[in-house]
């Protein structure tokens, strides 16, 4: 089974992309890359999970977007569950300059077979698609009070913030379930140019997609959260490691 995570560009940007596949029960990091064109991160998927090969796609995007004006479900209900992190989403609706770029990569992987599971029967093989949502994410899994600013402001304390989740990212996932199988030597450095940092940032992103997909199919609803449903649109978030439930 392959877990492939996409840190999507909203617009015209690049798009992180990872590929992390489960094997002997752990999880193994085959490919961090970033594309730009839509054409070629669809060649690079292609590439990754072949016809009929078992995969989850996580998408930091939005790919559901029923309503024409103001927000989802989801978007209000990240800022009802995640506001207190800093962690609420952007709103999506179809008159935003970036939904049709978003919902038609959507339909792009419907069309290679990966359909919607905002409901999955645990650790069942098959071709699935998620909406992710990082920041919250990175919040539940490291057991963070807020989100790592790496996104804005200035590039030295976006550096810092950003090799904090490097450090979580090469520490902590190894110790959770499903586990991580990672090598200092296949992860990207922390750079100090602006063009080179983005880079990496989105890169890390789309691994943290990835493992989200991960967790979803090894857990299902036991470990993670569900906000919305197929109709309304929804996002996959891991449940706190801190919490009982």
């Amino acid at each position: 089974m392959k877990f492939i995570g996409i840190d999507l560009g909203w617009k015209s940007q690049p798009s992180g992309l990872c590929c992390l596949e489960w094997t002997d029960k752990q999880l193994q990091l085959l490919d961090l890359d970033r594309k730009e064109a839509i054409a070629d991160i669809l060649r690079w998927l292609d590439t990754c999970v072949q016809p009929e090969e078992p995969a989850i796609i996580a998408v930091d995007a939005p790919t559901l977007i029923p309503n024409a004006t103001g927000s989802r479900l989801p978007d209000k209900l990240s800022h009802k569950h995640f506001g207190k992190y800093h962690a609420g989403c952007y709103p999506a609706n179809q008159n935003l300059a970036f939904a049709e770029r978003t919902v038609n990569f959507g339909l792009e992987l419907e069309s290679r077979g990966f359909i919607h599971a905002p409901i999955i029967e645990v650790q069942k093989l098959g071709r699935y698609q998620i909406e992710v949502f990082p920041h919250p994410a990175i919040v539940n899994l490291f057991g963070l009070e807020r989100i790592l600013k790496y996104k804005k402001g200035r590039l030295g304390e976006r550096r810092l913030e950003l090799i904090k989740l490097y450090n979580y990212i090469f520490n902590i996932l190894p110790t959770l379930e499903p586990f991580l199988c990672l090598s200092s030597l296949i992860l990207p450095e922390i750079p100090t140019n602006g063009a080179a940092f983005k880079a990496v940032e989105d890169k890390l992103d789309s691994l943290i997609c990835a493992y989200v997909a991960a967790h979803w199919w090894y857990w299902g609803e036991q470990r993670n959260l569900v906000l919305g449903d197929r109709t309304t649109g929804y996002i996959v978030i891991p449940k706190s490691v801190l919490s009982s439930e």
